[in-house]
């Protein structure tokens, strides 16, 4: 990768669907990633803000960023290299 530019991510789009969708597909996609990599979760259940942290503490996954643009909830989320 050249200096100077962002990692790839994994993009899960969870828009529409209601809790726990958005944390088992975000779970499904962390666990085929490989080791060290950065998944990006989109997700408009208000829930998310609270089960998707709790989620990743629970299961030893890093949240590096929690954003919300226009009801829509982001999340970094980084497994353990």
């Amino acid at each position: 990768m050249a200096p100077g530019m962002p990692s790839s991510e994994i993009t899960v789009d969870a828009r529409g669907h209601r809790c726990p969708v958005p944390t088992l597909r975000l779970r499904r996609a962390l666990e085929d990633a490989p080791a060290g990599a950065k998944v990006r979760l989109y997700a408009d259940d208000p829930l998310a803000r609270i089960d998707v942290p709790h989620f990743a503490a629970n299961a030893g996954f890093t949240v590096l960023d929690v954003a919300e643009d226009g009801g829509v909830l982001s999340f970094l989320i980084a497994k353990p290299a």
